[in-house]
């Protein structure tokens, strides 16, 4: 059987982990060279998780661009509405 779309988990509402499970830190004590075959798997140290922030670009820059294109945007439009408002009076 399938599980109910709403019974699902999104990834969105899953916590960040602060340790690692026993599995991932036998991994990279082995990648460390701190555990080796044969030795116990209970009793291991806690290791931390990487967590990785991702920065926004900032929207100051954006914004500076913008306003300058703001001010010409006017002049340009003023001779195509001029124009579309003389297309609708020949119509009429």
């Amino acid at each position: 059987m399938s599980i109910h779309p709403s019974l699902r988990s999104s990834e969105k509402d899953k916590k960040q982990r602060s340790v690692l499970k026993r599995t991932e830190r036998l991994r990279s004590m082995l990648g460390k060279g701190q555990w080796r075959e044969g030795d116990s798997v209970y009793g291991l140290p806690k290791i931390k998780t990487i967590r990785i922030k991702i920065k926004k670009e900032k929207v100051e820059k954006v914004e500076t661009a913008a306003a300058g294109t703001a001010g010409a945007a006017p002049t340009a439009v003023e001779p195509a509405a001029k124009d579309s408002a003389a297309k609708t009076q020949e119509k009429k």
